[in-house]
């Protein structure tokens, strides 16, 4: 099989995997190919876009995942790269300009370790036989030895372990031959080292939405304790994309992508504005409202802390604002500071007026008249601002035309 045809084929079966962000251009020319096979974006820790060469080095596989289009069960055109054809591939796009880094994965041949030889033998040529310095994330194979798994943190920038499903119980339903105790453990020792060679750019993990029943509350406790347990620098969340025909996968029309933004949102609120999972769903709760994003939600079921004074509130009351972020809290915070801050002065701190105005005075005055601070007037309004999140036209980024 040529190497053209094999590129196709593994950097096509490496699209479902979220755990490297990936752009939906496809604009083409002379110099330079946005949409060239397996070029995702990612982002470096100074908000630097990153194009990325996202590609399995198999996709054979020795599992049966219910939900994977890789499964061992599946009739489709089965490829492996030698460690030589990724590093020529590698090198050659990077100096057409079409990338600056690798995201490496792969299905699981023979058994992990075996699979983590072969990602390492790759990555190790790529750093020593040819000097590559550029950006590499490498998926872990959950099950490998300890060993293996300090060599391949020693080679890359970024490791991820799949967490696949937010409990054991979908684990051993869909996908039998993997479990939460051998990701666990790649997490485990990858936040335990300290070396600042190994693994300098931290560790991720995904979780498909939607193929199992597990509520918006199991699967935010379920990030938050990684968050807190294993210092993970993101979870990305996957709406399920029926790909397998199986009578215990879900019959959906489409994925759940609406379902995954307001998680993503939420992941944020964890994230950086200091919510926790039990500010944002309960027991009498398990779900998003899929009509308003969650930290509208929050604010509309606690409208007795507002309005917030911009002039005179903390910062982390400033946080709770919709439509109000950290760059902007941070400018409202050091501008009031010299003078009475307006509405027409928040709007050019990058505040969205259009949703936070509901919820915040400016020297004690509302923006209209305070008859129509209550609940049901800024619902009706928040869920005609969100409408475009709510669209059937609302689609997933994707690296390919579908």
């Amino acid at each position: 099989m040529e190497i053209k045809e094999k590129l196709k084929i593994l950097a096509d079966s490496a699209k479902y995997d979220a755990s490297c962000s990936s752009s939906g251009s496809t604009r083409k020319g002379d110099l330079g190919n946005a949409s060239f096979s397996g070029i995702c974006h990612s982002f470096s820790a100074d908000g630097r876009c990153i194009s990325l060469l996202k590609i399995l080095l198999t996709n054979c596989c020795i599992y049966d995942c219910k939900y994977c289009l890789n499964r061992k069960s599946n009739n489709i055109k089965r490829a492996i790269f030698t460690p030589e054809e990724i590093c020529y591939i590698t090198i050659n796009f990077y100096k057409r300009n079409y990338i600056e880094g690798l995201f490496l994965s792969s299905g699981i041949i023979k058994n992990p370790d075996y699979t983590m030889e072969l990602i390492i033998k790759t990555i190790t040529l790529l750093r020593q036989k040819y000097h590559f310095g550029g950006y590499i994330h490498a998926k872990a194979i959950p099950g490998c030895s300890q060993y293996l798994l300090k060599k391949l943190g020693l080679l890359v920038d970024r490791l991820s372990a799949n967490i696949e499903l937010p409990t054991e119980n979908g684990i051993k339903l869909l996908a039998p031959n993997k479990n939460f105790a051998n990701t666990e453990k790649i997490m485990g020792y990858v936040k335990n080292n300290k070396s600042s060679k190994f693994v300098p750019a931290g560790q991720s993990t995904q979780m498909i939405i939607g193929a199992t029943k597990e509520s918006d509350l199991d699967i935010m406790q379920k990030s938050e304790n990684m968050y807190n347990n294993f210092q993970l620098k993101r979870v990305f969340y996957s709406a399920y994309v029926p790909v397998n025909k199986d009578n215990l996968l879900p019959t959906l029309e489409k994925p759940p992508l609406v379902r995954e933004h307001r998680l993503y949102q939420a992941d944020w609120l964890l994230r950086y504005y200091g919510f926790k999972t039990k500010d944002l769903l309960d027991q009498n709760h398990h779900n998003f409202n899929l009509l308003i994003d969650p930290k509208a939600s929050w604010a509309l079921n606690h409208l007795d802390e507002f309005p917030k004074d911009v002039n005179s509130c903390s910062y982390y009351d400033l946080l709770k604002v919709p439509g109000i972020g950290v760059t902007s809290a941070k400018r409202i915070m050091s501008s009031r500071k010299h003078f009475k801050i307006t509405f027409k002065d928040l709007k050019s701190m990058g505040v969205v007026l259009k949703r936070a105005k509901y919820f915040i005075t400016c020297n004690g005055k509302y923006f209209m008249d305070r008859t129509y601070f209550n609940k049901n007037f800024i619902e009706a309004n928040l869920v005609l601002e969100d409408k475009p999140a709510n669209t059937q036209q609302r689609k997933q980024l994707s690296l390919f035309n579908e």
